[in-house]
Protein backbone atom coordinates (compact mmCIF):
# COMPACT_ATOMS: atom_id res chain seq x y z
CA UNK A 1 0.00 0.00 0.00
CA UNK A 2 1.36 3.85 -0.79
CA UNK A 3 2.51 5.59 2.09
CA UNK A 4 0.40 9.06 2.08
CA UNK A 5 2.44 12.14 3.15
CA UNK A 6 1.19 15.96 3.73
CA UNK A 7 3.12 18.25 3.05
CA UNK A 8 2.69 21.75 4.77
CA UNK A 9 4.00 24.21 3.24
CA UNK A 10 3.50 28.03 1.63
CA UNK A 11 6.20 28.62 -0.44
CA UNK A 12 4.49 26.94 -4.25
CA UNK A 13 7.92 26.40 -5.88
CA UNK A 14 8.80 24.29 -2.89
CA UNK A 15 5.74 22.27 -2.81
CA UNK A 16 5.83 21.81 -6.13
CA UNK A 17 9.97 20.55 -5.91
CA UNK A 18 8.78 18.00 -2.80
CA UNK A 19 5.24 16.57 -4.66
CA UNK A 20 7.43 15.71 -7.71
CA UNK A 21 10.22 13.91 -6.15
CA UNK A 22 7.60 12.31 -3.84
CA UNK A 23 5.39 11.23 -6.35
CA UNK A 24 8.24 9.81 -8.76
CA UNK A 25 8.88 7.45 -5.96
CA UNK A 26 5.96 6.23 -5.10
CA UNK A 27 3.89 8.27 -2.18
CA UNK A 28 0.40 9.68 -2.55
CA UNK A 29 0.81 13.34 -1.63
CA UNK A 30 -1.17 16.21 -0.13
CA UNK A 31 -0.68 19.69 0.79
CA UNK A 32 -1.76 22.47 3.17
CA UNK A 33 -0.44 25.94 2.66
CA UNK A 34 -1.37 27.20 6.25
CA UNK A 35 -1.01 25.81 9.94
CA UNK A 36 -5.06 26.31 9.93
CA UNK A 37 -6.00 24.41 6.70
CA UNK A 38 -3.17 21.51 7.95
CA UNK A 39 -5.19 21.10 11.36
CA UNK A 40 -8.19 20.73 9.18
CA UNK A 41 -6.53 18.56 6.70
CA UNK A 42 -5.26 15.90 8.49
CA UNK A 43 -8.26 13.78 10.20
CA UNK A 44 -9.36 13.68 6.62
CA UNK A 45 -6.05 12.37 4.86
CA UNK A 46 -4.51 10.44 8.15
CA UNK A 47 -1.16 10.75 6.56
CA UNK A 48 1.70 8.41 7.55
CA UNK A 49 4.25 11.44 7.38
CA UNK A 50 3.76 15.11 7.65
CA UNK A 51 6.30 17.64 6.16
CA UNK A 52 5.75 20.76 8.29
CA UNK A 53 7.73 24.11 7.46
CA UNK A 54 8.15 26.09 10.73
CA UNK A 55 7.56 29.52 9.22
CA UNK A 56 3.66 29.41 8.06
CA UNK A 57 1.78 32.88 7.30
CA UNK A 58 -0.94 31.83 10.10
CA UNK A 59 0.47 30.02 12.68
CA UNK A 60 4.19 28.23 13.04
CA UNK A 61 4.96 24.96 13.00
CA UNK A 62 5.45 24.52 16.77
CA UNK A 63 2.33 25.25 17.16
CA UNK A 64 0.47 23.19 14.44
CA UNK A 65 2.82 20.54 16.53
CA UNK A 66 0.60 21.65 19.75
CA UNK A 67 -2.41 21.35 18.48
CA UNK A 68 -1.66 18.11 17.03
CA UNK A 69 -1.16 17.20 20.27
CA UNK A 70 -4.21 18.13 21.40
CA UNK A 71 -6.13 16.09 18.48
CA UNK A 72 -7.80 13.02 19.32
CA UNK A 73 -6.31 9.91 18.09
Amino acid sequence: MKKKILIIEDDENIVEMIEYNLNKEGFITSVARSGEESIKKIPAVNPDLILLDLMLPDMDGFEVCRRLQKMPD
